[in-house]
């Protein structure tokens, strides 16, 4: 995805120099937003490289970190918030396949299986959860944030995620 921001505000905001200023600022924080979560996929690829973990991707490790301690199906790892990616049942796979995740049938709709972490998933999950303390030490520790910082940016993250998703209701 790629946000240009020569759009021009439509006849809704009024095409005032302030709605035009702020749909520059809308659009930087979306560009902003995409950046932020391939930097953090490179991230921890680059800490999995480092430790000799080659046979996980950034995403599937991702996963594994969201899903943690939960039983939960394919379509719930959309809906809960733990994957964001297209591909959901690729990645399943893999990582059913090489060890990382447990997968089960559903007793009452065969159709449905229930994924889990194995131990060696659970590993993985450690491992990303020390990378994010590391993290969340590091921008305290230099100043990069404080704790009314990172609320303030998760406060208004959250506003957009609930209008998004009021957006995409009134569509259908």
């Amino acid at each position: 995805m790629s946000i240009h921001s020569d759009v021009e505000p439509d006849s809704e905001t009024g095409g005032t120099a302030h709605a035009a200023a702020f749909m520059n600022s809308y659009l930087d924080s979306l560009t902003l937003v995409e950046r932020l979560h391939r930097l953090l996929l490179d991230v921890i690829k680059d800490e999995f490289e480092r430790l000799g973990m080659l046979e996980i991707n950034a995403v599937q490790a991702l996963l594994l970190f969201n899903v943690g301690d939960n039983e939960v199906t394919a379509g719930e790892l959309k809906t809960r918030g733990y994957y964001q990616g297209s591909n959901v049942s690729y990645n399943l796979k893999k990582l059913v396949d090489t060890g990382f995740m447990h997968h089960q049938r559903s007793e009452i709709d065969r159709r449905s299986v229930r994924v889990s972490l194995t131990p060696k998933g659970r590993e993985v999950r450690k491992i990303v959860g020390q990378l994010f303390a590391t993290h969340a030490a590091g921008l305290m520790g230099k100043g990069v944030l404080d704790h009314k910082g990172i609320d303030d940016i998760t406060t208004s993250l959250r506003r957009v995620e609930r209008y998004w998703t009021e957006q995409i209701r009134y569509i259908y």
